[in-house]
């Protein structure tokens, strides 16, 4: 018989399967539009090669108490992937002998690992100068026993990157589900009053911006001074930047872009917008993604659709860093939505 998670695995490789055939067909099969190899190839990038490693993104599992509309992870309250200490204590090891300075770790909400907080304190043990945390804001008044999150964040020195759609309850709640906004703006509150986000601070805290609809986002220093200047006006809330990202056509999103017929139009704005001086720092280049399971891959994007690093290393269990520094990385036609306008990654524009 076979078992509940064996079907469920199933079930996932068979929705990956199914967004890579969208992505592959249609529209680029046709030869209505280029497929990101050939554009890169134009420009003498084709294989794209990683630059200096800085940056370990770890996905501490997909579990949130949040169903975001746009979530390429797909994450919520129901999942239960989650990194075992176990692939932690490998991603331990790694830390102590990678030449990257930043451990970005992710989820879901990473929040939710049971061994959240004992892999932030080993990591710094280990000798990791920055890490940070990308945290939904709402995760810190989700239950009283994270009500003290600030002060581990702070304790911590960890640099806090976290969501926040607009700045105002409307557009919040409608992507990110009804009472985020109210929590949301409560949680900024708390951060500043213990010290983050404030001039001169150096306890960091940066919002991100994703855009709600099938449209690429606007301006990226043009947006920060307008979430700003509304948020300090409105709320007296204070951060340090904002980082504009894509949304890329993966998961969620693409299942939204397909029911809203959107698909086709998104995916000529990308490439309409593709500035191969974005291909240079794409994200992939000095980033090493670590999926819950211990996966190895160029990006968390490519995590989604289950694309590991090419070459014989695939598992944190057999990591080695000059291996991985000599591979070619994988693009595929969402890579499109890194290197439209400003380029965009999890830091943010590119350019």
């Amino acid at each position: 018989m076979i078992t509940k998670s064996l079907k469920k695995r199933e079930s996932e490789l068979a929705n990956v399967k199914r967004q890579l055939e969208i992505l592959s067909n249609g529209i680029f099969k046709s030869g209505e539009l280029p497929t990101f190899k050939d554009k890169i190839s134009e420009i003498d990038q084709f294989p794209l090669k990683p630059r200096q490693l800085e940056i370990l993104q770890i996905n501490l599992g997909y579990m949130c108490n949040q169903v975001c509309e746009h979530c390429h992870v797909d994450a919520g309250p129901d999942r239960k992937e989650i990194m075992t200490k176990e692939i932690m204590e490998q991603c331990l090891k790694v830390i102590k002998s990678t030449a990257a300075h930043t451990l970005d770790l992710t989820g879901g909400a990473p929040e939710m690992n049971p061994n959240f907080r004992w892999f932030v304190e080993e990591a710094f043990k280990v000798g990791i100068k920055d890490i940070i945390v990308r945290s939904n804001l709402t995760i810190i008044r989700s239950n009283k026993k994270y009500f003290d999150l600030p002060e581990f964040f702070k304790k911590n020195n960890i640099h806090i990157v976290s969501s926040m759609p607009h700045w105002t309850r409307g557009k919040t709640d409608k992507q990110r589900g009804e009472g985020v906004f109210n929590k949301s703006i409560k949680a900024l509150q708390e951060l500043n009053a213990v010290g983050y986000g404030l001039p001169g601070s150096n306890l960091r805290l940066d919002l991100v911006y994703n855009p709600s609809g099938a449209f690429l986002p606007g301006d990226q220093s043009s947006m920060e001074i307008d979430f700003k200047k509304a948020l300090l006006d409105d709320f007296n809330i204070q951060f340090h930047d904002l980082f504009a990202i894509t949304n890329l056509p993966i998961s969620r999103f693409l299942d939204y872009l397909i029911a809203s017929e959107n698909y086709e139009d998104y995916m000529y704005a990308l490439v309409d917008a593709y500035n191969p001086e974005a291909v240079k720092n794409v994200m992939c280049t000095n980033t090493i993604s670590i999926s819950w399971e211990g996966w190895l891959y160029d990006c968390d994007f490519n995590q989604m659709l289950d694309l590991k690093v090419e070459g014989k290393v695939k598992h944190i269990k057999e990591y080695n860093e000059d291996l991985l520094q000599n591979r070619n990385i994988r693009v595929f036609q969402h890579c499109y939505g890194c290197t439209a306008g400003s380029g965009s990654s999890c830091q943010g524009s590119v350019i």
